[in-house]
């Protein structure tokens, strides 16, 4: 293991640690009865009004899964933009596209494969 990858797992551990603690602490020390009026959702000092469980279209998830996939995607993407230039300029261009060819591929692979089943069209 190196000298740099000790702090890092020293940090890792200590969250853990402190993670695991203020999960037992609540569970031993929180309240254990229950009521009914606990169990309800709260919506604003309002009574809640028909059932909790209410029925949405599948898609908008859907879209949203797709949009948080290619908008993280996107950002991994700009720090290899913003140091491309430094890249080229040293010769290493090529080295550069080949480290990101890979993730460039399977972007594009997803966005093909999304595209044909229909997950970006909105009807």
């Amino acid at each position: 293991m190196t000298a740099a990858a000790v702090p890092v797992l020293l940090v890792l551990l200590v969250a853990i640690l402190f993670a695991a603690l203020f999960l037992a602490l609540s569970y031993w020390l929180g309240p254990r009865r229950r009521d009914p009026l606990k169990e309800t959702p709260y919506e604003c000092g309002i009574p809640p009004r028909g059932t909790v469980q209410i029925r949405f279209f599948i898609r908008f998830f859907l879209i949203a899964l797709l949009f948080l996939l290619f908008d993280l995607e996107t950002v991994f993407l700009l720090p290899w933009v913003l140091s491309l230039r430094s890249f080229l300029q040293a010769g290493a261009g090529d080295y550069a596209l080949a480290v990101m060819g890979p993730f460039l591929l399977i972007l594009v692979v997803g966005l093909v494969y999304e595209w044909r089943k229909g997950g970006l069209e909105w009807q």
